[in-house]
């Protein structure tokens, strides 16, 4: 029996099974609000059988977008449009999710086909916040350094934000600590100089991550599952690191995490990473045997038998694809058939289901 094709409860929520469609961006937001092209593009994947469609990183508030036309939940009218969304993936048997996000000095950047550099305030754009003003990279503005008061604005903002993801209809909320954005740039010492009470130890920098989490896990219904993407590595010497990661996921655990979701990486540029299949699995293995919290393993899982091997072995409890699902909704599917499992195909799509053990 395939283990990718059982279920997974986490609190009161049940995963048809372990094939998780990670977030990703899609730059086709107006004013933060969703389109068609959201409803189809997650519509798809439920339909094509994964256990948790992700809508994209999702901003909790204007300032914190990755971009002009990123999704985001700092309204209770962003969160009206989004239920026609989530009712439909709930429809498909598959779990809506949301990743809740501020993307710090990394926001106010143009969409990656319009070149992704800074979008300039005069252009549409906005003077972007940090733990410390530090540029990204050169050519990037220094971000303002955020006060006291910012940082209790922005826990409040997150706060906020999974409560209307509630109200939206999302059974899954996932916070943002990774890839260099706002919460992953207070834990590195690459980009925290702070001092103070937010700034200088391990215990400091991680002060404002586990407030948030503590803040969201009060507000997002405790019969849900609550999920944090993670950098488990910076991969530059000096920077965050795994054990930094099992750390901080022991405390997450603590407040009422369910899953920590494995990634790496993004917090400053031109670092070599060596990008190899299943090469962010280790980390997932690791934080789940040294914290005891269940993982999601991510990062180029394209073939059934490795994702297979992955949930079958323990070294996660789901993976989540990104790329590969791009590439094929229905990859759920072709897993099945190459699996030897059964997948939830739709009632409408049963006359082009292959026969058990064929793809």
């Amino acid at each position: 029996m395939s283990v990718l094709f059982t279920p997974l409860q986490l609190r009161d929520v049940t995963f048809r099974n372990r094939i998780f469609v990670s977030p990703m961006c899609q730059y086709s937001s107006r004013d933060g609000l969703p389109t068609d092209w959201h409803l189809v593009h997650l519509g798809s994947r439920a339909v094509g059988g994964a256990g948790l469609v992700m809508l994209e990183a999702t901003s909790v508030n204007p300032e914190g977008r990755i971009s002009p036309a990123d999704s985001g939940l700092w309204s209770d009218h962003h969160a009206q449009e989004l239920r026609r969304i989530t009712t439909f993936v709930k429809e498909q048997g598959a779990v809506p999710g949301v990743q809740l996000a501020h993307a710090g000095r990394k926001a106010s950047t143009a969409e990656p086909w319009r070149g992704g550099g800074p979008v300039a305030p005069g252009e549409g754009g906005w003077r972007a916040v940090a733990p410390s003003p530090l540029a990204f990279e050169e050519g990037y503005p220094v971000p303002r350094e955020m006060s006291v008061a910012d940082i209790e604005a922005v826990r409040a903002d997150f706060a906020a934000a999974a409560r209307r993801a509630a109200a939206a209809g999302f059974g899954v909320v996932e916070l943002h600590m990774a890839h260099g954005y706002l919460l992953h740039e207070f834990l590195s010492p690459l980009t925290n100089r702070r001092s103070g009470g937010y700034g200088g130890s391990l215990e400091n920098r991680m002060r404002l991550p586990l407030e948030v989490a503590a803040e969201v896990r009060a507000a997002w219904p405790q019969h849900l599952p609550l999920f944090v993407r993670v950098s488990a590595t910076d991969w530059v010497d000096g920077g965050w690191d795994l054990s930094d990661t099992v750390e901080l996921a022991r405390r997450l655990k603590g407040i009422g995490a369910d899953l920590v979701d494995c990634s790496s990486g993004g917090i400053t540029p031109g670092v070599k990473i060596p990008l190899g299949p299943g090469y962010q699995v280790p980390f997932a293995a690791a934080v789940r045997a040294e914290a005891g919290i269940a993982t999601g393993a991510v990062g180029l899982i394209t073939q059934p038998a490795q994702a297979e091997e992955i949930v079958a072995t323990g070294k996660a409890d789901a993976v989540l694809l990104a790329r590969e699902m791009l590439r094929d909704p229905y990859w759920a599917f072709h897993a099945a058939g190459a699996l030897g499992a059964e997948a939830p195909w739709p009632v409408q799509y049963l006359r082009a289901r292959p026969a058990k053990g064929r793809v």
